[in-house]
Formats: C-alpha cells, structure tokens, sequence
C-alpha cells in the first residue's frame, strides 16, 4: 500500500480552505493547511509536497509572490503550483505561467475538476518517488557490486602478495594485477640495501621486463622516483614507455616511514580522468604492496644474511677442523721423540757411574719427559673429544677411589709447592656410573690447576657429597683468583690467566677445557666461581650418582629415624599436566617435603634410580606409559622401590579402584584431588612407619 502524500492548501479564508479539505478527502491523502504565504514557506521546508493550491489574492504576501519565494528555493524548486482565484486577468495569468504554475482555477471550484487535477499530481509525485527508489536501489545495487568486486580483488592481491616472500614473485604479481586493468603501463622500483630492483610491464595481457636501471627514463620520470615522491605529470613521447602513454602517477611505496620501493603508473589520459573508485583501488593496493614488499625485503636480506653466515660457519668448521687436526698431528710428531729420550734416561740410570752431576742430569731429563708427555696427552684428548673420537668405559665407580686416584696424581705438584691439601670423603661410599681413568682425570687436572695458580704453601679443599641424587666434587683454594672478565671463558681451549714473563705456571691451558668436555661425557656439568684476583676461586663437578651405599644396618637404622623426625619425605609428582603436577610440588614443599617433578613414566622410572622417592604421586592417565604400568615398575624396584604409591585420576568407579589396588597403589584420589587429603595420607603412612621402627628398635 502506498504511503500518503501531502497536499498543501495556501488561502486566508477558512471558509474556503474547509472547502478544499471536503473536496480532497476522498483523494485519502495527508492535506496540510496554511492560512499565510509565510505559514506555507514554513511548511514547505519542513515536508515535501506532491502539490501546492494556492490561493492568488492573499494579505501581505499574495500568491504570486509567494510562488516567487518558492521558486528560490532548490527544495521546492519544482514543486507543481496550482493558482487558484476568483478572477485572473491575462497579465497575471501570464506571470503566474511563468513563475513555473501548472494550472489556474477559478473559484468557486468544481469539485470533480480540482479533484481530478490534483489526483495527476499525486500519481505523478508516486511515480516519481519510485523512480528515484528504484535508481536509489539501482545505485546501491551498483556500489555493492563494486565493492564486492573491490572486496575481492583486494582479498586476491593479499593472497598473491602474501603467498611468496620472494621479491622478484612479488613484483610479478604486483605489476600483473596493475596492468592492464588499472594503468596501461606500470614501472616499479624495490630498495634493496644499496641497491635497487627494477621491473616494468605493458601491454594486454601484460608482458613482463626485469631492468638494470631506470637509466633511459624520461628525466622527469626519473627525478620523480629516485626522489620518491607522490606526484602526476604529463609526458612526452619516449622509446623507452609505450606508446600512447601520455600521463605518469608516481606513487611511493611505505611501510610506516620507510620507502621500500616506488610506483609509477602510466596511462593514456590524466589520472583526474579516472574514477575515484579506481584510484581508491590503487591507493589499498599499494598499501598492501608496501607490507608485502617489506617483509619479501626482510627475507631477501635474512636469507643474504644466513648466506653469509653459512659461509662464515664454514670457514669456522674448516678452521676448526685443521685446528684439530693440526693439533692430532702435532701430539703424535710430540709423542715419537718422548719414548727413546726416556730409554734414554733409563739407561743412563742402569751404566753410568754413581756420579752426583750425571744423577742429577737424568732426574731433569725424566721430570721434563714426564711433564712434555701430559701436555701432549692434554692436546690428544681435546683432539679426541673435539673430533668425537673418544669413547668411555663406564661402569659403577666409587668415587672415594676416584679421588684417591686423582691426589695421587697431583700429589708431586702439590708437594713440590708445599700447599696444604685437606680431603673429605662422606662416612657411606657414593657410587656413579662412568669411566673410572677419565673421572680421575677430570679430578686430578682441577687439583694440578689450583696447585699452579696457588702460591707456595697454599691451602686446597677438596670434598665431595651426595645431594638429592646428585655428586658433588668441590675444589677450593686460597689462590690467586679469576679476574672477572675471564670467569665466564676458563673452560674454553687455550684459555689461561695473565702469565709472567717467566711462565711458571706452565701448562697450554687446555687442562679446564678437558675437564669440561669429559664431565658433559658423564651427564654432568662443571662450575667455577671466584670473587676476583686476589679472592681464590672454587671449581665444583656434578655428576649423577648412582645411590649412596649405607655403612652398616646400625647406621641406616638411624639415619631413618632422623628422616622421620624431620617430618619431610622425598616426594614423586608424576603427571603430564605441568600445572596440576607443579600446584601439588608446592604444597607439599611448604609441607616440608622434598618433591621432583616429572610429566611421563620413562622419566619417573629414570628419576626414581637416583632420586630414591619414598612417595609416589602418579597420574593414571600418562601419555604412552599410563599410570597403573608406572607403579608396576616401581614395585619391581624392591628395597629401593618407593614405600607409598598414590595414585590420581579422574576415574572414580568401583572397578578403577580395584585396578589401582591391583598395581599396588595404597591410595586412590579422584581429580581434582584436595592436597590436603594427599599431605594426610602421607603423614598417616608416615606415622605407622615411625611405629613400626620403634617397635623394631625395642
């Protein structure tokens, strides 16, 4: 149903403006009244009317000079006027004609007739309002279309632009979809360090042309980008742009404040000329462009980089390589003279007379022999470690005897100085797995090292301890300290102190580096800390035991029992949710438990070799070994086999629990399991067990 239109009366009668609305009600449309010439202006600017009656002979204003005033006004420019009077002369029939009136009635009016008229305007005022409806919606359709196309084509470009980070790819695609659809010829130019690359097309479809240089460009072409600025210009004829192209748009390229390369478009007739559409079109583009040409720049100078660093790396393991070689050849040619110069002592020891001189002669020779010989036994084995040629032959060792080795060792050097060296072994013995030779070289070198760099009479600490499965060899001495500048080099081949000009330290310092190398050989890591010059300096090895041997049954009795009293245990969280396990660590550390941590079966059971849980904490639901398999391998383990198994999941039926019991769990918590309730179930298995032991005791 069409809406109402309004219809606007203009008469200072009231008799009369009655009269038309009793006429045109039945026309069924919205009829606005003004007594005024005034009150109609104010209505016309308020609304739209389909007509205007209106009356000619009218106070102050009268009807032809109102007609005037809306004539001025571009709203009501073109609103119909129908004069309505009671008499109209040729003269003002004639003005009212001309002020763009429609008809003129004479009053009284004829129904029929004023209706009819008025109806023509109303059906013509309708279907004009559906024809601008319908180019309205014509124009819509038409600007949804375009910019759905738009839409589109942008979204390809970000997908062309984006697919490849390389530069050459990118301007390929770039200028392909430039021309022939946007410019009929399309110049780019992408920064790369300090230089450029250059690239044009042209044509339908556009052919393609990689370029040195913009050398041959019209001058102002070239002006234009080499100082990449935004502008347009006319141009003339040139070899070196196709013909036809009369017009260049130079546009440069950003990416926030950097250029990254520069655009010129070419077209037949001035850019002004295009669509703003299109132009808006290029502008997003080229925006994208700029993003995608960044990035392809960064690849471009990453990859030159990594090239470059290849190339460096290369030349490194090349260097290194002959270095190590040079270094295998060096300590084989070193080794061949030693052994007929040490014949050579030992016979002088068996047929030369019992001269003090001559005796005194073979002891230096035999000194310096054996002290050549360890140097190249140092170079051999950072030639062997370096090149992975070495290989351990690990067992259990007990490290009290590895220690004794290693004093042994040293025992000359330390005597020679007169330092003071003080050992402490702990009461049980502590056992690791690897090879017995090179442990006692590891120890042995760091105690040879703090006899050199210690002043006559000096005091050496050397002690070792097992903590938390751990075994930890600590070397201390009162002497002269690490600067803090070559603290974090020491372990680096070659590396020594500030030397005197006499060198009595000796040694190629390559000793620390051995040491190094040799314990990451064990698992373990070596640590070295100092105050400074002057301060001393303590070297500490970890390795990773195998488990501490008690002394005697009396002694293990009691150092349970002291365990007990503690109140802490040695604690077990298995679970693969790093959260839940840790939440859980840190409440029973705050219950005075020792925890560890692990997120799967193979490392519970690794762990549980050297950590020695008396509770285990374990998920059921582990990835690869779930957690009823883990408690079986912990059962198996026997006496070392960890005392409580609490076993949490989120299966809480019947049968779950009795496949828990079935696997040797004592306890079976459902998540999300209160810590409070796992804390007491510790403390209860922790009190029956102090129970039992007195009871034993007694």
């Amino acid at each position: 149903m069409d809406e109402k239109v309004n219809i606007l009366v203009v008469d200072d009668l009231p008799d009369k403006r009655l009269a038309f609305q009793v006429v045109l009600e039945e026309l069924g449309q919205n009829l606005v009244m003004a007594n005024s010439g005034a009150d109609a202006l104010r209505e016309l600017l308020a609304r739209e009317f389909a007509v205007i009656l209106l009356d000619v002979n009218m106070p102050d204003i009268d009807g032809i000079e109102t007609a005037e005033l809306i004539r001025q006004h571009s709203k009501t420019k073109h609103t119909p006027i129908i004069f309505v009077t009671a008499y109209a002369d040729e003269m003002q029939t004639a003005r009212g004609y001309a002020l763009g009136a429609v008809d003129y009635i004479l009053s009284p009016v004829i129904p029929e007739i004023l209706r009819s008229k008025v109806k023509v305007f109303v059906e013509l005022y309708r279907a004009q309002r559906r024809a601008q409806a319908l180019a309205r919606l014509e124009a819509e359709r038409t600007a949804a279309e375009e910019a759905t196309r738009r839409s589109e084509f942008l979204a390809f470009a970000s997908r062309e632009l984006g697919a490849s980070l390389n530069l050459d790819e990118g301007m390929e695609r770039f200028l392909e979809m430039l021309v022939p659809g946007l410019a009929e010829y399309a110049l780019l130019s992408v920064h790369v360090e300090d230089d450029a690359l250059v690239m044009a097309c042209e044509g339908n479809p556009g052919r393609l042309e990689v370029l040195r240089t913009l050398y041959g460009f019209p001058e102002p072409l070239q002006r234009a980008m080499q100082e990449a600025r935004k502008t347009e210009f006319a141009i003339r004829s040139s070899g070196s742009l196709p013909e036809g192209v009369r017009y260049m748009q130079v546009v440069p390229l950003k990416s926030g404040v950097r250029t990254v390369a520069v655009l010129a478009l070419g077209y037949a007739r001035a850019p002004s000329g295009h669509g703003a559409a299109d132009q808006a079109t290029v502008d997003e583009l080229v925006s994208r462009a700029a993003i995608a040409f960044e990035n392809g720049r960064l690849y471009w100078n990453l990859k030159r980089e990594m090239a470059r660093t290849k190339e460096a790396e290369e030349k490194l393991q090349l260097a290194s390589r002959r270095k190590d070689e040079f270094l295998a050849m060096l300590s084989h040619e070193l080794r061949n003279p030693l052994a007929p110069i040490r014949n050579a002592a030992e016979v002088m020891r068996r047929i030369a007379p019992a001269d003090p001189g001559i005796a005194w002669a073979r002891e230096v020779v035999e000194r310096q022999v054996t002290h050549l010989a360890q140097l190249v036994d140092d170079l051999l084995d950072v030639s062997r470690i370096t090149q992975g040629k070495i290989s351990l032959k690990k067992e259990p060792v007990e490290l009290g005897k590895v220690v004794q080795q290693s004093v042994e060792t040293a025992r000359s050097l330390i005597d020679a100085k007169k330092h003071h060296l003080s050992v402490s072994l702990p009461a049980s013995p502590i056992w690791v797995h690897g090879d017995f030779a090179r442990l006692s070289q590891v120890v042995g070198n760091i105690l040879n090292n703090a006899a050199k760099y210690t002043g006559e009479g000096g005091r050496i600490e050397l002690s070792a301890r097992a903590d938390r499965g751990e075994v930890v060899v600590s070397v201390r001495v009162n002497g002269i300290g690490i600067d803090h500048k070559l603290l974090p080099h020491v372990f680096e081949l070659f590396t020594q102190g500030e030397r005197s000009l006499d060198r009595s330290q000796g040694g190629l310092g390559v000793g620390l580096t051995v040491v190094e190398r040799l314990v990451e050989l064990h698992q373990g890591r070596v640590e070295v800390k100092s105050d400074g010059i002057g301060k001393g300096s303590l070297f500490r090895v970890i390795l990773p035991c195998i488990s501490e041997v008690p002394q005697a049954e009396g002694v293990a009795q009691h150092d349970s029992l002291a365990g007990l009293s503690s109140g802490g245990r040695r604690v077990l969280v298995v679970d693969d949710n790093i959260d839940a396990a840790e939440s859980i660590a840190v409440f029973l550390r705050l219950e005075g438990h020792e925890v560890r941590t692990v997120s799967d079966g193979p490392q519970a059971i690794a762990i549980a070799q050297v950590f020695a849980p008396q509770v285990a904490v374990v998920d059921i639901g582990l990835p690869g070994m779930n957690g009823y398999e883990v408690a079986r391998r912990l059962r198996q383990k026997g006496a070392d086999a960890p005392a409580l198994l609490i076993a949490l999941t989120g299966y809480g039926q019947k049968e779950d629990r009795l496949r828990s019991n079935e696997a040797g769990f004592h306890h079976h918590f459902v998540k999300p399991a209160d810590p409070r309730a796992i804390q007491a179930a510790i403390a209860g298995w922790r009190g029956a067990e102090a129970s039992n032991l007195n009871a034993d005791a007694l």
